[in-house]
């Protein structure tokens, strides 16, 4: 009895939570279509985004559907993917400072767009897809030969193709003559630039990580629990991990090469979540796409209002102490 009602209290308050989260992001969403440089009448505006006010060519009609919608669009998807990818490599990693960029997958996009920067325009989204995933099956493989794949081994292995990469990026930089603006300016991420495209990728890169990650939530939560317990439960690590690493570095680096490098989403939102939901990954993924969405869509605002800031600069600033303070809560226990 006592069990069943903890079941049913843990699920009105799961309910709760996502209902609130929810009605977070279509606040943030609402804001974001109506409010910018133009400011649009609340009632207008959603007259002109669901069809109600049909009106040609009206300046109004472009602002909302062509410019506001698709980078609302490419906000929430981002952050959705990148705060799912975090929670997935904080759980097989058992490390809660993991996040999309700590196995070099961002450095192995930021070097792979640098390159395309000098091979044209056309080449900067392919080139950074190649550089992410090339970035971790290089750490998969320093880690397999070093530790035979351990977690340890992995976090290291990304660190040390992290600063290689970032080094290469920094010699790139170096060489770029005119193009260093635009390299510096993508590497510190944004959406100013969205197109109904990169939503439409953000959004699926969300979905090849969000997926997999529902349907092994269990396996998850098991193998979260430190080195070789998944074994002890039947579960194949080293398949589970492969398999999740791969999607979530997919999501990673769509996002990266569509919008550059936004760092500490995949840190900040799953442990705010995680704080109010616990460690249960199955509810703790739902949460934090909304939420990271939500957040990611936020600081998209902010960096607009402040004369269109790059969003990682927003995001760092509002990381870096959620990073410190989760390096300082860990050390204490």
């Amino acid at each position: 009895m006592e069990l069943t009602n903890h079941r049913r209290s843990r699920t009105r308050r799961l309910i709760f939570l996502l209902s609130a989260l929810t009605a977070l992001l279509l606040l943030v969403s609402f804001f974001r279509i109506t409010c910018g440089d133009w400011n649009i009448a609340p009632l207008r505006a959603l007259a002109l985004l669901f069809g109600l006010a049909d009106e040609g060519g009206s300046p109004e009609l472009l602002v909302v559907r062509s410019l506001r919608l698709p980078r609302l669009l490419s906000a929430v998807g981002a952050g959705g993917a990148l705060s799912v990818s975090g929670v997935v490599l904080q759980g097989l990693l058992s490390n809660p400072l993991a996040e999309p960029y700590t196995l070099g997958i961002a450095s192995g996009a930021a070097f792979g767009a640098a390159i395309g920067f000098f091979l044209g325009g056309a080449w900067v989204t392919p080139a950074s897809f190649i550089g992410a995933f090339g970035a971790l099956c290089l750490s998969w493989f320093l880690a397999s030969r070093a530790g035979g794949g351990a977690t340890a081994y992995l976090v290291l292995a990304g660190i040390i193709v992290n600063a290689f990469l970032s080094a290469g990026v920094t010699l790139l930089k170096a060489l770029a003559d005119d193009r260093l603006g635009a390299i510096v300016l993508w590497l510190m991420g944004g959406f100013a630039g969205a197109t109904k495209t990169g939503a439409v990728a953000v959004w699926i890169g969300g979905a090849v990580v969000l997926v997999p990650a529902l349907i092994l939530a269990q396996e998850l939560d098991a193998l979260s629990l430190g080195e070789e317990r998944g074994t002890l439960l039947g579960i194949e690590e080293r398949r589970l991990r492969l398999s999740l690493l791969a999607s979530a570095a997919f999501a990673t680096s769509l996002t990266v090469s569509r919008f550059g490098i936004i760092g500490f989403v995949g840190l900040v939102a799953p442990h705010l979540l995680r704080l109010l939901l616990g460690p249960r990954h199955r509810p703790l993924l739902l949460a934090s796409f909304i939420g990271g969405g939500s957040l990611l869509a936020a600081a998209d605002g902010v960096a607009q209002r402040l004369g269109e800031l790059p969003v990682g600069v927003v995001t760092a600033l509002l990381g870096g102490p959620v990073f410190c303070w989760i390096l300082l809560r860990g050390t204490r226990r």
